[in-house]
């Protein structure tokens, strides 16, 4: 073997040893569409913790003389700070409804998608270790549910439960869990038999210890990724909820309210619904450019890949 193979699998085997959490921060912030989910993130958390402090108007009040204002409108009141994306119909502040109207959102994605995936990851990994009769129950349970349209069943319960915020985050939650079911179920499946479940099954371990010792950790990689592109599909059916009157109920403010009361204006006031549409499209963009990152964080192979894509020289 030349000197110059050998240099080559040494600088190989000495790779993986030099990437750091420094080394992918530096990547990501090289990443213009990395930097630009995180700003976008950033911001809708910023909304989420301090909604109240951010906002420059009340999302509630209302004053008709103000109704309908283009955006960059200058404020009515001296000192006041100016309608930078207008106003509605009722003379509220757009960009506060809108700031408030993250929160809402947020909390609604986050809420439905800790619960979903708590109870799909549990019943997924329940029904890939154990098998038999209960890997039947709860995946004919999955099959079922996964035949209806996830619009459709969550406007039945909804009918039936009454809309309102709580209702929309337990609608939500149960009409998507079985995502994770199946996804936790089909890794249970392959790791169930690999060597190291069989050496901590004939050590002693409970399987409880085993489940949580040995599986969950190696499943948190691709559940986070499914967790945070789940986030974006549960904003997006509060949207449509909203929109349809079966979900966060008026005056409070919501992405999919202010669309659906923005719509007969659209011809006299595009701004109603252009924003509140706009957020939804940035926040679903961000974090689903957000889950590709963690993919390629989270897996050796494309980590090497990407972080070679965007760091030429490594320190």
């Amino acid at each position: 073997m030349t000197t110059d193979a050998v240099t080559r699998l040494d600088s190989a085997s000495e790779a993986p040893r030099n990437v750091g959490i420094g080394l992918i921060l530096r990547r990501l912030l090289r990443d213009p569409v990395a930097v630009f989910s995180l700003i976008v993130l950033t911001l809708l958390l910023i909304a989420l913790l301090a909604a109240g402090q951010v906002a420059p108007y009340d999302p509630l009040r209302q004053n008709l003389r103000l109704r309908n204002l283009p955006p960059g409108t200058p404020p009515v009141e001296e000192g006041g700070f100016p309608h930078i994306l207008g106003t509605d119909e009722l003379g509220r502040d757009v960009l506060s409804r809108l700031i408030h109207g993250a929160r809402v959102s947020l909390a609604v994605g986050l809420g439905s998608a800790l619960l979903s995936g708590t109870a799909g990851t549990a019943l997924g990994i329940l029904a890939g270790y154990y098998g038999g009769r209960l890997d039947d129950l709860i995946m004919r349970l999955v099959d079922l549910q996964m035949s209806f349209p996830f619009l459709l069943l969550a406007l039945l319960v909804l009918y039936a439960l009454g809309p309102g915020f709580l209702n929309v985050i337990l609608v939500l939650a149960l009409v998507r869990w079985m995502v994770y079911a199946r996804v936790a179920r089909g890794l249970t499946l392959a790791m169930r038999s690999s060597p190291f479940i069989d050496a901590a099954r004939v050590t002693g371990n409970s399987d409880l210890r085993i489940i949580r010792r040995h599986l969950l950790p190696n499943l948190a990689s691709p559940l986070v990724i499914l967790f945070t592109l789940e986030i974006a599909a549960l904003i997006l059916g509060e949207a449509a909820l909203s929109y349809l009157g079966f979900g966060v109920q008026k005056p409070e403010p919501s992405w999919g309210l202010m669309i659906e009361a923005g719509k007969s204006y659209v011809s006299t006031a595009w701004w109603l619904t252009t924003f509140p549409g706009l957020a939804i499209f940035l926040t679903a963009l961000s974090l689903n450019l957000l889950a590709a990152s963690l993919r390629a964080i989270s897996d050796p192979v494309q980590r090497e890949r990407w972080l070679n894509a965007g760091l030429r020289e490594r320190p």
